[in-house]
């Protein structure tokens, strides 16, 4: 699994890339703050349940938490269900929001 920063990966948003993102903290943390990402959180996929994102397999899927830890479990998990290429927000929402984003 690569890291991938939050400038890298608001630039590439800011240059129109549609990228595949999910956000794997609780319902709770997802409705206080987030970035549009998809929810699923870590319980969910670290119990397998990630049928709704099988066919992200073979692309670039971005995973992010609060602080980049369960993102790293999360990610962790998804590259042994066949997930190809998985990437951590590092730093996740607190680096996000430290960076001044709305």
């Amino acid at each position: 699994m690569q890291d991938i920063t939050v400038q890298e990966y608001k630039s590439r948003l800011d240059a129109g890339e549609k990228i595949h993102i999910i956000d794997v903290r609780e319902p709770e943390e997802y409705a206080e703050y987030n970035i549009g990402a998809k929810l699923i959180p870590l319980g969910q996929v670290m119990s397998m349940q990630v049928d709704e994102i099988d066919d992200w397999k073979n692309d670039e899927l971005i995973v992010h938490c609060r602080s980049g830890k369960r993102s790293l479990q999360a990610g962790m998990m998804l590259e042994t269900l066949g997930f190809k290429n998985v990437k951590n927000l590092v730093g996740g929402m607190l680096a996000w929001q430290e960076m001044g984003v709305k």
